[in-house]
């Protein structure tokens, strides 16, 4: 099996952030503790659409994101 460049890989992530809406459009409000995030769709593994709400359904998320993951820092 071929390995993904970090490149492709950032390429595929910006990809699915562009068709989700979910690239900055400009200034947005912090949620506040205890508020809900807005519903949202990501591709997930083999390209399945992944819903927040079909998530939060079946009990708690935890969102992480690697802010620096490829900055080469």
């Amino acid at each position: 099996m071929r390995r993904v460049t970090p490149l492709l890989v950032a390429v595929l992530l910006l990809t699915g952030l562009v068709s989700a809406g979910l690239v900055w459009t400009g200034p947005a409000t912090a949620l506040e503790v205890g508020q809900k995030a807005p519903d949202f769709t990501l591709p997930g593994p083999g390209g399945k659409p992944v819903k927040l709400s079909d998530l939060t359904a079946k009990g708690p998320v935890v969102v992480f994101t690697f802010i620096q993951a490829f900055t080469g820092t």
